[in-house]
């Protein structure tokens, strides 16, 4: 049966659907994501991607190739998981970028760095609501509304949130330093 097909039959509530889905399309969707993912993450993502298929398979519209569909489908999950799984030194990182600093030599710019790391701690693990507002709102440089869109809560929400991480970093850093677009 053809891709199409499949999905029609998914969209139904065939479970083997979903099965013969995966065994023809996984390969090389596992082998296309393996070059933006780790190699331990590749099983995972691939899982997601074909949750989301089952998930969105009554809205699919065979105008185009099936293909194209789970790819997009599997860039999406991949791009996600990539976002939850942040690790506190690329947000480190980014703060430091975001961040006006004129260390006079290497041992001020090394204790910037620690108090940054410091500061971000205070936020949270990866993930949290006020890590995760701050990273999409200052790291990613998304919009208010787009937050609120990705992390389907309301605009206020984030807000207050954002508020919340402001103050935390605040605190954290003494008022020391100052962002960009961000004042402390």
């Amino acid at each position: 049966m053809d891709d199409d097909g499949l999905i029609a039959r998914l969209a139904a509530g065939d479970g083997l659907a979903l099965r013969e889905l995966f065994t023809q399309h996984a390969p090389w969707l596992a082998a296309r994501l393996r070059a933006a993912l780790p190699a331990n993450d590749v099983e995972d993502v691939l899982q997601e991607t074909f949750l989301a298929v089952w998930r969105g398979a009554p809205r699919y519209r065979p105008e185009g190739k099936a293909a194209a569909w789970m790819w997009g489908i599997a860039r999406r999950q991949a791009a996600l998981w990539l976002r939850r799984r942040a690790s506190a030194a690329s947000l480190v990182s980014s703060l430091e970028r975001a961040v006006l600093l004129a260390p006079g030599d290497a041992t001020d710019a090394a204790l910037a760095r620690a108090e940054l790391a410091d500061a971000v701690a205070t936020l949270g693990p990866p993930g949290c609501p006020e890590a995760e507002v701050w990273r999409l709102l200052c790291v990613e440089e998304r919009s208010v509304a787009q937050v609120a869109e990705m992390m389907s809560i309301p605009v206020g929400t984030v807000k207050s949130r954002a508020h919340r991480a402001r103050r935390l970093l605040r605190t954290a850093l003494g008022g020391r330093l100052v962002m960009e677009g961000w004042p402390l």
